[in-house]
């Protein structure tokens, strides 16, 4: 496994994900732990950490990430701040991105499996340490099955989004 910055792309192995995390200072602390963990896990092929010594705001870090994924770059991100919702607001403006906030390993698999969430954001005040690393272990070991029931509803989600007219009638 190898540890790159936001300038190199890796392809990735059968089953081995290209990992993006990145944090505003809110959530640094959590995000380098959980980057080390990441970096040692046998499912990431490649961890790019966006975040330099002095964290951005979080629309900042959310939406640098979140790029890299609609860019084909990184398959998935995590993003940590002090309540996630920033992160999952800022992450979702980017076109073909899904983000979540969770907090429990139901709705971390869920998310992964029947919505296609690319990125999962934590609240460093919210989720403790432990549990956002057994949170990273459920995110980790789902993918997404296009076969499921749910791939009709992510696929009209995706045909909303890219509607030129979002207006309200």
């Amino acid at each position: 496994m190898t540890v790159r910055n936001a300038a190199t792309v890796a392809v990735p192995l059968p089953g081995r994900l290209r990992i993006v995390v990145a944090s505003d200072a809110a959530g640094a602390l959590h995000r380098r732990q959980l980057a080390a963990d990441l970096a040692l896990h046998p499912l990431v092929a490649t961890l790019i950490d966006l975040t330099p010594s002095t964290p951005p705001p979080y629309p900042d870090a959310a939406f640098a990430a979140a790029r890299l994924i609609a860019e084909g770059h990184a398959d998935r991100a995590l993003l940590v701040c002090h309540t996630g919702m920033g992160m999952a607001v800022a992450a979702n403006k980017v076109r073909g991105v899904r983000a979540v906030t969770a907090h429990d390993p139901y709705s971390v698999e869920h998310a992964v499996r029947y919505t296609n969430a690319q990125v999962l954001c934590l609240g460093q005040k919210i989720v403790p340490l432990e549990s956002a690393r057994e949170l990273l272990a459920v995110w980790l070991a789902h993918r997404f099955d296009p076969a499921c029931s749910a791939a009709v509803k992510v696929a009209a989600i995706t045909d909303f989004e890219h509607a030129r007219d979002h207006r309200p009638a």
